[in-house]
C-alpha cells in the first residue's frame, strides 16, 4: 500500500482597502482562487477581508499580496519603527533582521546598524509591536522605549552614552598604559623591584579593570550572541582579549611572555574605536537633528482680540497667530492679513526670501523677515509639513540599497567565518612554529580574530544614505526610500509633464501688439474691461496683467461670452469684441494684417486673441503658459548626464514642439490624455528605457508610480510627500538635477565604502594570519577600517547641490 503525503495548509485573513461592490470583491477572490499554490479563498465585502487557505511551500503570504495589488487593490499593513539596542556590528543587524522575517504577518523588516532602527511592516491581523519586541528579544537584543514627541528635540539619552563611552575610554587608557609600560620594560630587560610573579600580577590585576569592568559591555554582548547561537563582532573581540589574558595567566607557572598589554590594548582600541564611531555616526544623522531643532517652542494667537503667548502644542487648526518680523512662524498655515518676505531655506534650500501675502500659504518653522503676519493656522502636529519630512527622512535612512543584500548575506557568514580561520591559524603555527610555537599561534590567531572587521561592511551603506539623505532634505531633495537611490543610477530617461513642470503652469499675458493708431496700453485696457466678465483662465490672465501695471479698468455692459471663441460687451459706450478669428471675423470685423501677427504668435505656443474696438480690430493681446526660469538650463543639464528629457503632454503636437524646442527638447508625446500617462511610461520601458518620470505627484500619481523613479515636483505645503520615491520641494527643475546629482553621488560613496571593506578585509586577515600584525595594531587597523567608512560618507555633507 502506498501512502501518500497530504501538504500542510495554512490559513491567512488579509484586510483589503478599495473593494466598493461586489464585482471588487469577486475580482479578488478569482485572482487569488487561481494563484499557484491556494487551496481555497474567499473574499466578503462586508469585512472587507479575505480568507485564504494555501500550501506555504507552494506560495507565500507576500505573494499573496502582490496578487491582492495586481487586482487593483491594497492590503492592510502598518509600518513600525524600533529602536534596537546592543547591536554592535552588521552580524547583529544580519540576525534581527532574519529573527523578524520569520514573525508571522511580517511582510518587510530592515533593521540598520548606523541608526540603530528596525522598520518594520506588517499585518495587523497576524501580528502585533508587542510581538515584534519579542521577536527582538528572542534574537538577543532589546527594544528601546518610544521616545514621547515632546521629549524628541532634547536626545538626552544619547548625550549621556556618549558621555559615558568617553569616560570609558579615558579610564581603559589608564589603566592600560602602565600594563604596556610594564610588558615593554619587561621586554628590554627592566622589571619592578617586587620580583616576577607580584609584576605578573599586578599587570593581571589592570588587565582585569580593562576587560572584565570597563569592557564588560562588549563581554556580555558575545555571551548573549553564543547563547543565542550567533556570532558577532564582539564575539571575536572577546575570544582574541580573553585568549590574551588566559595565556598571561600562564605565565605565572611557565616561562612565556605576558599577553595582559595586548589584551588590555585590544579592549582599550576596541573601546575608542567604539566611542570615535559613535561620534562619527552623529555627524552623519545631523541634518535629522538640525530638522528637530527648527521647530518653534511656543507660539502668539489672538483670542478674542487680544494676544496670548501659548506652548506650540496648544495651537489648533483655525486659530490665528500674530507672527512679527524675526520670529519663527510656529505652523503650517495661510497668510490671512499683512505682508512680508519669508525666509523659506529649511525647506527648499533657496537663500532668496519668499514673498508672502494673503492668501499665501506659509510653512512651519520658516522665519519672518519684515513684516507682520497674521497666520491661520491649517495643520499642526505630526501632520505639518515638517512632521512629514522628518518622518519620511528617518523612515528612508531606515532603508536599504539593493546593493547591501550581498554585504547582509556576506555578514551572515563572516564571524564563523574568522573565527574557523582563527583556528586554523592557531593550528598551522602550532605545527610550523618552532621553538615559539604556542606564542606565535596566540599572537598570530587573535590578531586574526580582531583585525576583521564586519562593522565596515555593515556602516558602508547605510551611513552614506544618512548623510546623503539628510543633505537631500536640507536643500528640499526628499528621498522616500534608498532603492531609488541605486536605481536613479540607472536611468537613461527623464519624463518631464508639460504643464506646472516645464512651465508655469499659470497662463500669463507675453505680448500686446497694437495693430491701429491706439497704443498697447489701451489695447490692453479695453481687452481686459470685456474680459473683466470672464471667469476663465486666459481672460483671468488679462485682467491679472493689467492690475500689475495699474491701467485703470473701466466697467462692462451687456457682456455675452461664446464658450471656445470669444467674449463680447460694451465698454465706454463702444461695442468690444476678444477673441479668435473666426469669432471676430463673423462679427464683421476686417482683419486686415492681425492674422500675420496671429500665426506668429501661435507658432511660439502662445494663445492669440484678437481684439476689436468698434467694428475696428485695433490689436491683438497673447497670452502662454511662460517657462520656468531654469527649465532650459537645466534640460541641458541631463543631457549633459547622458539623459534623454521627454515631454509628455496633452497639449497638440504644434503647441508641444514649440515649448520643446524652446528648452531643447528633442523627443516629444503630445496630445496624451491623463489616463494614458502610464501607457506611454510602460512603452518607453519596454523599449529598453529605464524611466524618471517627474510630475506634480497628484494628477500624475498613476504614472509615478509605474516609472522605476516617481519624482514629484511642487511647491510649499501642498506637494504630496508620498507620493513619488523622491519628491522636491522646490517647483523648478533643476531640483530635479540636484536629486539625481545627490542619488548617484550617494550611491558611488556607498561603492566605494563597501569596496573599501571588502579589500581591507581581502588583505588584512591573511597578513595577520602570517603573524606579521601585533594585535594592538591590528585591534587599531579594524577601528581606522570602521571609522574611515564613516568618514568617507560624511563627505556627502559638503555635496553642491544648487
Amino acid at each position: 500500500m502506498v501512502r501518500r503525503e497530504q501538504k500542510v495548509l495554512e490559513s491567512i485573513t488579509l484586510s483589503i482597502d478599495g473593494m466598493t461592490c461586489a464585482a471588487c470583491s469577486n475580482r479578488v477572490e478569482r485572482a487569488l482562487a487561481n494563484t499557484d499554490g491556494v487551496r481555497e479563498a474567499a473574499v466578503a465585502l462586508s469585512s472587507e477581508q479575505a480568507s485564504v487557505s494555501y500550501h506555504p511551500d507552494e506560495v507565500t503570504p507576500g505573494e499573496l499580496i502582490e496578487v491582492v495589488r495586481r487586482s487593483g487593490y491594497q492590503v492592510s499593513s502598518e509600518t513600525v519603527q524600533l529602536g534596537i539596542e546592543g547591536m554592535t556590528c552588521a552580524a547583529c543587524s544580519s540576525r534581527v533582521q532574519r529573527e523578524l522575517f520569520r514573525g508571522e504577518g511580517v511582510m518587510q523588516a530592515d533593521v540598520n546598524l548606523a541608526t540603530e532602527q528596525a522598520r518594520v511592516t506588517y499585518l495587523p491581523d497576524l501580528t502585533d509591536r508587542r510581538r515584534l519586541v519579542k521577536l527582538v528579544q528572542s534574537s538577543g537584543y532589546s527594544v528601546a522605549e518610544k521616545q514621547e514627541e515632546g521629549d524628541r528635540r532634547e536626545e538626552s539619552a544619547e548625550v549621556r552614552e556618549m558621555k559615558a563611552a568617553r569616560r570609558k575610554v579615558i579610564w581603559a587608557f589608564v589603566f592600560t598604559f602602565p600594563v604596556w609600560a610594564m610588558m615593554l620594560g619587561g621586554m628590554a630587560g627592566f622589571h619592578l623591584p617586587v620580583g616576577r610573579t607580584v609584576q605578573i600580577a599586578i599587570e593581571a590585576s589592570l588587565a582585569f579593570a580593562v576587560v572584565f569592568v570597563i569592557g564588560s559591555r562588549t563581554l556580555r554582548s558575545a555571551f548573549r550572541a553564543v547563547r543565542h547561537l550567533g556570532a558577532n563582532m564582539d564575539v571575536l573581540i572577546a575570544m582574541g582579549t580573553l585568549a590574551a589574558f588566559v595565556y598571561g595567566l600562564s605565565a605565572l607557572f611557565f616561562d612565556v611572555h605576558t599577553f595582559f598589554g595586548l589584551s588590555a590594548g585590544i579592549m582599550s582600541f576596541h573601546l575608542l574605536g567604539r566611542y570615535l564611531e559613535a561620534r562619527a555616526r552623529g555627524r552623519a544623522s545631523e541634518a535629522i537633528r538640525k530638522l528637530l531643532q527648527l521647530e518653534a517652542d511656543r507660539a502668539t494667537i489672538l483670542v478674542d482680540g487680544e494676544e496670548k503667548e501659548v506652548p506650540l502644542e496648544q495651537v489648533g487648526v483655525g486659530d490665528v497667530m500674530l507672527v512679527r518680523p524675526g520670529e519663527k512662524i510656529p505652523t503650517d498655515g495661510e497668510v490671512i492679513e499683512g505682508s512680508s518676505t519669508v525666509d523659506e531655506s529649511m525647506a527648499t534650500g533657496e537663500p532668496i526670501p519668499s514673498e508672502k501675502a494673503a492668501g499665501d500659504e506659509v510653512i512651519g518653522a520658516t522665519i519672518n523677515n519684515q513684516g507682520m503676519l497674521k497666520v491661520r493656522a491649517t495643520r499642526v502636529g505630526k501632520d505639518t509639513f515638517l512632521s512629514q519630512v522628518i518622518r519620511m527622512v528617518q523612515q528612508a535612512q531606515a532603508s536599504k540599497v539593493p546593493i547591501q543584500d550581498f554585504a547582509d548575506r556576506v555578514t551572515g557568514y563572516f564571524v564563523p567565518a574568522v573565527i574557523t580561520i582563527a583556528l586554523l591559524t592557531f593550528a598551522a603555527w602550532m605545527f610550523t612554529g618552532g621553538i615559539e610555537a604556542v606564542s606565535t599561534a596566540v599572537f598570530a590567531s587573535i590578531a586574526v580574530l580582531v583585525i576583521a572587521c564586519p562593522c565596515a561592511l555593515g556602516l558602508a551603506t547605510p551611513t552614506a544614505l544618512m548623510v546623503g539623505i539628510g543633505r537631500g532634505a536640507e536643500n528640499g531633495v526628499l528621498i522616500r526610500h534608498g532603492a531609488a537611490v541605486q536605481t536613479m543610477r540607472e536611468l537613461t530617461a527623464v519624463v518631464l509633464d508639460k504643464t506646472g513642470t516645464i512651465t508655469r503652469g499659470q497662463p500669463e499675458v507675453t505680448d500686446v501688439v497694437s495693430t491701429a493708431q491706439l497704443p498697447g496700453r489701451e489695447v490692453l485696457r479695453y481687452a481686459a474691461a470685456v474680459e473683466s466678465g470672464s471667469e476663465h483662465p486666459l481672460g483671468q490672465a488679462i485682467v491679472s496683467r493689467a492690475q500689475k501695471l495699474g491701467v485703470d479698468i473701466p466697467d462692462v455692459q451687456q457682456f455675452s461670452a461664446v464658450a471656445g471663441r470669444g467674449v463680447q460687451g460694451k465698454v465706454e459706450g463702444e461695442e468690444v469684441l476678444v477673441g479668435n478669428a473666426d469669432f471676430v471675423a463673423g462679427m464683421g470685423v476686417k482683419l486686415a494684417g492681425g492674422e500675420q501677427t496671429l500665426a506668429a504668435l501661435e507658432k511660439e505656443a502662445k494663445t492669440a486673441m484678437l481684439v476689436a474696438r468698434g467694428g475696428e480690430l485695433v490689436g491683438v493681446v497673447a497670452v502662454a503658459d511662460t517657462l520656468k526660469e531654469d527649465s532650459k538650463e537645466a534640460i541641458a543639464q541631463m543631457k549633459e548626464m547622458g539623459l534623454v528629457p521627454v515631454m509628455l503632454t496633452g497639449d497638440n503636437e504644434t503647441t508641444a514642439r514649440a515649448v520643446a524646442d524652446m528648452v531643447g527638447i528633442e523627443r516629444v508625446i503630445a496630445g496624451v490624455l491623463p489616463a494614458e500617462k502610464t501607457e506611454e511610461i510602460v512603452s518607453l520601458q519596454q523599449a529598453g528605457e529605464k524611466v524618471a518620470m517627474v510630475g506634480d505627484g497628484i494628477n500624475d500619481a498613476p504614472a509615478l508610480k509605474q516609472a522605476d523613479v516617481g519624482i514629484a515636483i511642487g511647491t510649499g505645503t501642498d506637494i504630496a510627500i508620498e507620493a513619488a520615491d523622491m519628491t522636491l520641494v522646490r517647483g523648478n527643475l533643476s531640483a530635479v538635477v540636484a536629486g539625481i546629482r545627490l542619488s548617484r553621488t550617494t550611491f558611488r560613496i556607498i561603492r566605494q565604502n563597501l569596496f573599501w571593506a571588502y579589500i581591507y578585509n581581502t588583505i588584512a586577515i591573511p597578513v595577520a594570519a602570517l603573524g606579521f600584525l601585533n594585535p594592538v595594531i591590528a585591534m587599531m587597523a579594524m577601528t581606522v577600517s570602521s571609522i574611515t567608512v564613516v568618514f568617507n560618507s560624511l563627505r556627502l555633507r559638503k555635496i553642491q547641490l544648487a
